[in-house]
Formats: C-alpha cells, sequence, structure tokens
C-alpha cells in the first residue's frame, strides 16, 4: 500500500487535509470522546490536529490499496453477511431446500467457514 499523492482526506467537521502531508495517525486515548478521535500530524506543523474520525477510517482514505485487497475484503464482508444469515434458517427449511430445491445449506455453511478460516489463516502468515 502506498500514500495516495495530493488527495483531500476528510477528519470530520468540515476539516481536510492533503494526503502526502501527513506524517503520523495517532488514537487519542485520553479524553477520546465525539469530536476527539485521532490526532493527525502533518509535516511543517508542530501541533496535530485533532480529527473527529478514527484513524483507521483516516488511514484508509490515506493509502491506496490495490484492487484485489478491496475485492478480497468486500467478498469477505459478503461472505460473513451470508454466514450470518445462513446462520438462522431452521432444519425444516433447511431440510425443504436440500430435498425439494438441491440446495444443500448445511454444505454451504460449512464451505463459507473454511474458506473465511483459510483467508485469515493467510492474514496471519
Amino acid at each position: 500500500m502506498r500514500i495516495q499523492s495530493g488527495m483531500l482526506v476528510h477528519l470530520g467537521f468540515g476539516k481536510y487535509v492533503r494526503s502526502d502531508q501527513v506524517t503520523a495517525v495517532v488514537p487519542i486515548e485520553e479524553d477520546r470522546g465525539p469530536g476527539r478521535r485521532t490526532f493527525v500530524h502533518l509535516e511543517d506543523r508542530v501541533n496535530p490536529l485533532v480529527a473527529s474520525r478514527a484513524e483507521d477510517s483516516i488511514i484508509r482514505d490515506l493509502v491506496q490499496e490495490p484492487r484485489e485487497v478491496t475485492q478480497s475484503r468486500q467478498q469477505q464482508e459478503i461472505l460473513r453477511d451470508l454466514l450470518e444469515d445462513l446462520n438462522n434458517v431452521n432444519k425444516t427449511v433447511r431440510r425443504i431446500s436440500r430435498d425439494e430445491g438441491g440446495l444443500d445449506l448445511d454444505r454451504l455453511e460449512r464451505r463459507i467457514r473454511e474458506v473465511l478460516q483459510e483467508d485469515l489463516l493467510l492474514q496471519a502468515a
């Protein structure tokens, strides 16, 4: 990942900075709250700006992720949403969908769990 050059990054409450001027993004730990989430340090400035957005949101806007990473993250989110929905399907509906429609929700649920587990292992490596 690399910093996007010359992009305006929203800090919240109408504050914007150029992405290539940011030198550090630090979460506020003391007196953190609405309007006070993150210190954003800029080159040529002694004191940091106080941002109302969380540090991870600001960092996502600062960096340019490869398209594959963005797509992978979106796919994982969709799989997690689907897994959550499948978890709410009762046994009778599962049996009917398998026997009458040929859709084995138990097998689908197991496969999604395997894929998400594989992605977690790859990310940890």
